[in-house]
């Protein structure tokens, strides 16, 4: 696999309006780079204070169209797509039993097929780049917990497709990365689509995580597993 250096890229980051992927955008234009910015939250997209040129990409995740307008705006404004940051996700909490069809449904769209209706879209772009994918999965596709199947089984399902299309793609000289990270500090757990978060030990601090993202990113670190988070 090869390294990616962000120094002078151009790098999507989906769910860039979120705790942890807005700390990754700013990463990628602190080292260089030039992010553009994919996030359901246009006035949070534009308080992250990059260049007012930072092209922005306003839309839901599960909206199959939001990968053509990401690779019209990044071949218009830079000619080029070298690298996909997917930050976003959405948790649930509680029984299956519990938990309504349509949170399930969310779960997977936003989660699995969300993504993957993006890639499909951008995936002629990274190919003429030779760039790559990040996608952020979570340390429940290693350990999936009771109270959690849902959610648990949606990140299992995004670590499974990564793995398959590391495969798939090598001949488009796309790499693929799946990192795992544990509980971190985000907030998320505090705004889940159904029921209510189990006791949590302590999260890492959301910036030790980005970072890790993107050191994994420029060293070309094919799989970033939760206990390497530290």
């Amino acid at each position: 696999m090869a390294s990616h250096p962000l120094q002078g890229s151009v790098v999507a980051v989906v769910g860039a309006s979120g705790a942890l992927g807005s700390l990754i955008a700013r990463g990628i234009a602190d080292r260089g780079g030039h992010p553009l910015l994919v996030g359901r939250d246009h006035d949070r997209l534009a308080a992250l204070g990059l260049p007012d040129d930072t092209v922005t990409v306003v839309g839901e995740l599960g909206d199959a169209e939001l990968g053509t307008r990401l690779a019209d705006a990044a071949r218009e404004r830079h000619g080029r797509l070298d690298g996909v940051v997917n930050a976003a996700g959405v948790v649930a909490f509680g029984s299956l039993l519990d938990t309504d069809d349509a949170v399930l449904e969310e779960l997977f769209l936003t989660n699995v097929l969300g993504p993957l209706f993006l890639l499909r879209r951008v995936l002629p772009l990274l190919t003429e780049s030779r760039g790559f994918v990040a996608q952020l999965s979570a340390v429940v596709a290693e350990s999936p917990m009771a109270g959690m199947a849902a959610y648990s089984a949606s990140k299992a399902a995004l670590t499974a497709a990564d793995r398959a299309l590391t495969r798939e793609l090598r001949r488009q000289g796309v790499d693929v990365m799946d990192l795992r990270p544990p509980h971190t500090e985000t907030g998320l757990a505090t705004r889940p689509l159904a029921g209510a978060a189990p006791r949590l030990p302590q999260g890492l601090d959301p910036q030790v995580v980005a970072d890790a993202v993107l050191d994994a990113i420029e060293a070309g670190t094919s799989e970033v597993p939760a206990e390497a988070f530290g």
